[in-house]
């Protein structure tokens, strides 16, 4: 975990989060720009010499400063939205380093991202295809695509964030892939530059990477021999952090494990991490509101919820919640919510933790699918984001908390 005890105070690469916590509204999320950086590092330096582009998953988190960070490390982006497009460009990255997911692109995203002279569409349907050639025509442009398979792979992973299964709305079937490459050869809008695969999120073994990268290659051999060539080959993203002491996946292996699949092809790989660069660069800091005891339970009640950090609700999910005073008192079995009118709103369920009224905590690992899935649910103000930095361990506000303004801000008054 990235979190220390001294002298019985939490530390976050390096700073003490109880000094932090006295001085700024509670919740919010702390990032360590030092972490980020070397998990980037490590993929990028595992690919050695061999033709590659790592292209970030924006929808991880999204957040400029986070962006800006990774586009001056070189980082490309993988965007599933014309307003995460909107971001990459605002924090300076690169649009053509950047490839364009998912199953519901609309026609004006289409055109922005063509405007913006995007390195690729991912194009996941028939109905897809024929939209960004007819609209590349009418711009008198050429749209660079690769087509999403399909790979139908089972994966240990929460149903929700698995892609690669036949029955999720992702990608190509394999049977339908040499049709669907063959009609995009044939239309004059299109250019055709690669292949994608993507098979789930949180995943803790390789070997369905592996399996997925064996089936790409059949499909590539299949495309050459019928003249289809491919420039790139996109493997995705999706490998899984330690969120409970389980052992994760080793970045270097992982990559070491592609290229030698991919080698004989010699062609550029791309990736798209998220979680794995920004997941364990992350903390929610909250504070205690009040304590609460049944005949069956007890409860922490935090100013957290699940408008802060969806992902325990949405997908059982869990995450380390230590004490930032790390006390000496008798710890006791509780379960850790926030002040949300839903029963699903809990952080943490059945934890052993000393904590009081006006204690703080610390939230682990939640630098990916944290803030980028937070809302203003019950009218709640969204929390501010704060980063540090790596060289000097100051720690500068990257997104102010939300004000009941703002919230209001865009909706018309009933007369």
């Amino acid at each position: 975990m990235s979190t220390i005890y001294n002298d019985d105070i939490l530390f976050f690469d390096g700073i003490n989060v109880l000094d932090f916590a006295l001085i700024n509204q509670t919740p919010f999320y702390l990032y360590s720009e030092k972490i980020i950086t070397d998990n980037f590092l490590d993929y990028q330096n595992s690919f050695g010499d061999n033709a590659h582009l790592i292209c970030y998953s924006v929808k991880a988190n999204s957040n400029l400063s986070v962006l800006s960070l990774l586009a001056k490390l070189g980082s490309g982006f993988d965007i599933v939205s014309g307003g995460e497009l909107s971001r990459v460009i605002m924090a300076g990255g690169d649009p053509k380093k950047t490839v364009f997911s998912g199953v519901g692109k609309t026609e004006e995203e289409i055109r922005f991202a063509l405007a913006s002279n995007i390195m690729c569409f991912n194009v996941e349907s028939y109905d897809e295809l024929m939209t960004i050639n007819a609209i590349a025509l009418e711009e008198k442009v050429i749209a660079s695509i690769s087509i999403r398979i399909n790979p139908e792979i089972d994966v240990n992973t929460h149903p929700y964030i698995t892609t690669g299964m036949k029955d999720n709305k992702f990608g190509i079937e394999q049977s339908d892939i040499l049709e669907i490459y063959t009609m995009a050869s044939k239309l004059n809008g299109i250019k055709i530059t690669g292949i994608d695969c993507h098979i789930g999120s949180q995943i803790t073994d390789l070997k369905p990477f592996e399996e997925s990268v064996s089936k790409i290659i059949s499909i590539i051999n299949l495309l050459k021999n019928n003249n289809i060539q491919l420039n790139h080959i996109d493997i995705g993203g999706g490998l899984g952090i330690s969120y409970n002491n389980e052992e994760s996946p080793n970045k270097s292996e992982f990559i070491s494990r592609i290229i030698d699949l991919l080698k004989p092809l010699a062609t550029t790989i791309l990736i798209e991490p998220g979680r794995s660069i920004v997941g364990e660069a992350g903390i929610l800091v909250s504070k205690v509101i009040n304590t609460k005891s049944t005949p069956s339970k007890k409860f922490i009640i935090v100013d957290a919820g699940m408008s802060d950090l969806l992902r325990p609700p949405l997908y059982n999910a869990f995450h380390a919640i230590k004490e930032v005073f790390h006390n000496n008192e008798s710890k006791f079995l509780c379960d850790v919510v926030g002040p949300i009118c839903e029963t699903a709103d809990f952080l943490g369920k059945d934890r052993t933790l000393s904590l009081s009224k006006g204690d703080y905590i610390a939230i682990e690992c939640v630098g990916a699918y944290g803030f980028t899935l937070s809302s203003n649910y019950n009218t709640r103000l969204k929390p501010a984001e704060y980063i540090i930095n790596k060289d000097t361990k100051s720690i500068r506000e990257i997104r102010k908390r939300d004000t009941i303004d703002q919230i209001l801000d865009n909706e018309i008054e009933y007369l």
